[in-house]
């Protein structure tokens, strides 16, 4: 049995792998039908994580539509820079904002105010750690919506199970604009197992395991 979640990232991006424009601003790449999907997705999950700079761009909600219960949401916040107002730990459910050691206290102890705090990690949130502290919390399917730094680190250290990605019908361009996964990259590629492709709205739903 593993000591962490299931973990499954699910995203959109272009057709030419783009997850939002050089501004990094939220961008609309799914149609109406995978929108529900992921609400689904949403609802299935026992918690939803994000990175900070997915919250500070995009001051997501990671609400459920579909259902009566909400995921626990999670952030991963190395320093602590998560506003208190922000709509992932202001909105009714469960919150979890995942610090390191080095976050400054006065900004740890006002968002103790509204979310539970996990400290995992020195310099930067260890990930396997919080994987760690999130499966004895009782989250064991764990859904990742990024962005794409929090990608790299987790599929880089070796954490994510499968990959859901929409393949949305436009081109975004501009190499300042994030991709699905960042980072220093690899080496050697990692590869990965084809599970399904199914036509969506204009775009195309794409499956992988991670092996």
């Amino acid at each position: 049995m593993k000591s962490r979640p299931f973990v499954f990232i699910n995203a959109a991006m272009s057709a030419d792998g783009k997850i939002s424009t050089y501004e990094r601003r939220q961008t609309r790449i799914s149609g109406q039908r995978d929108l529900e999907r992921v609400d689904q997705l949403r609802a299935s999950a026992d918690g939803i994580m994000v990175g900070i700079g997915t919250v500070l761009a995009d001051n997501p909600s990671l609400t459920v539509k579909s259902g009566e219960k909400n995921p626990i949401r999670i952030v991963v916040d190395s320093m602590a820079r998560t506003p208190v107002d922000a709509e992932v730990i202001s909105r009714k459910g469960h919150a979890i904002i995942a610090v390191s050691k080095s976050a400054p206290c006065e900004r740890v102890n006002a968002l103790r105010e509204k979310a539970d705090i996990i400290v995992a990690g020195d310099e930067r949130v260890s990930l396997p750690e919080l994987l760690s502290e999130l499966k004895k919390k009782g989250i064991n399917r764990l859904m990742v919506e990024g962005g794409a730094t929090l990608n790299w680190s987790l599929i880089s250290e070796g954490l994510v199970d499968e990959i859901y990605v929409y393949i949305g019908n436009m081109i975004i361009g501009g190499k300042d604009a994030p991709t699905l996964v960042e980072g220093v990259g690899f080496v050697d590629p990692m590869k990965l197992k084809l599970l399904s492709v199914e036509r969506m709205d204009e775009g195309v739903l794409v499956k992988w395991c991670v092996f």
